[in-house]
């Protein structure tokens, strides 16, 4: 044999493993690669949107977080409004029962000391009697000593 004529049946064996190969094998293989290329693009497309989701997510749980901060700290300061209310509300109670206290002490201090005046004016006027009878030496009369005792008693 030639080497044209082996020359020319390689490029035929050639040429007919071309063709076997692109109507019968080729295909499968592009319609895989075809596959695997459409779910690595599903993938990274999903995985994009999942990245933008979670942004999405990190940014409304902020907002949450903010709107949750800002009720907390509304809910304190009503609180302690609340509470300094009801310490200025137990102040006024307290100053007020301490003046119903101090003025009810003083109405007594005052009634004790006008017993005592009285009963200070009476003993006074008894020993004022018994000074003057001990000195006068004589028996007064009981007439006489009640209206003594009632204008000693007025003069003190």
């Amino acid at each position: 044999m030639s080497i044209n004529a082996t020359f020319f049946a390689q490029l035929a064996v050639f040429f007919l493993l071309v063709i076997f190969t692109m109507k019968l094998v080729w295909p499968p293989i592009a319609t895989a690669l075809d596959e695997r290329a459409q779910k690595i693009s599903h993938g990274l497309a999903a995985a994009e949107h999942a990245k933008i989701e979670l942004h999405n997510a990190h940014k409304e749980v902020e907002i949450k977080l903010a709107a949750t901060r800002s009720e907390s700290a509304a809910l304190l300061a009503d609180a302690e409004r609340r509470a300094q209310h009801v310490v200025d509300e137990a102040k006024s109670r307290a100053t007020e029962e301490a003046n119903r206290i101090v003025a009810a002490a003083r109405v007594e201090a005052t009634q004790e000391s006008v017993k005592a005046r009285e009963a200070l004016r009476e003993q006074v006027a008894l020993l004022a009697v018994k000074g003057a009878e001990q000195i006068l030496r004589k028996e007064v009369n009981a007439q006489v000593h009640a209206d003594l005792l009632g204008r000693l008693k007025t003069e003190l």
